[in-house]
């Protein structure tokens, strides 16, 4: 389910099957690194878009979580662990955050979430099937790891 209001409505009505929240972390650079960073947010877009198809019922797919690359970094994780605050007090019993940023490695033991950190792939060069192709294999992989969370 996304992030509207109709499946919103239908996750109200449904909640006890739903019980994945899927948030996806974007950084924002401007600058020399504004094209990367448009890169990523494309990647992972798209990727948890298709994740969401796949699992429609089971996750819900929160707005991404966007924050300035060069932000104060502590800032932006207490932030990050208000959302996961908020989020877990409304019974949902698996959290995962997407991204293809490095730096969220460095605090994956803050979090109460599971963190799936995947490098960006480049997919401005790719013809749309192409893209889908790419994002298709790797949704597949997901698939195998939300598995196994749930079954832990």
């Amino acid at each position: 389910m996304k992030w509207i209001p109709k499946d919103i409505e239908t996750y109200i009505n449904a909640k006890e099957y739903v019980d994945t929240a899927v948030v996806p972390l974007y950084s924002v650079s401007v600058g020399g690194e504004m094209k990367q960073s448009a890169a990523n947010a494309e990647f992972i877009t798209l990727l948890t878009s298709h994740l969401e198809r796949q699992f429609t019922g089971r996750i819900l797919l929160f707005p991404p979580f966007t924050y300035l690359k060069n932000g104060d970094h502590e800032k932006v994780l207490s932030d990050l662990l208000q959302w996961e605050e908020d989020i877990s007090k409304s019974e949902f019993k698996h959290i995962f955050y997407i991204t293809s940023e490095l730096d969220w490695r460095t605090h994956e033991q803050k979090l109460g979430g599971s963190l799936i950190w995947l490098p960006s792939l480049p997919l401005e060069q790719m013809n749309d099937s192409q893209k889908m192709e790419m994002i298709d294999s790797q949704v597949k992989q997901l698939l195998i790891l939300f598995t196994q969370k749930w079954q832990d």
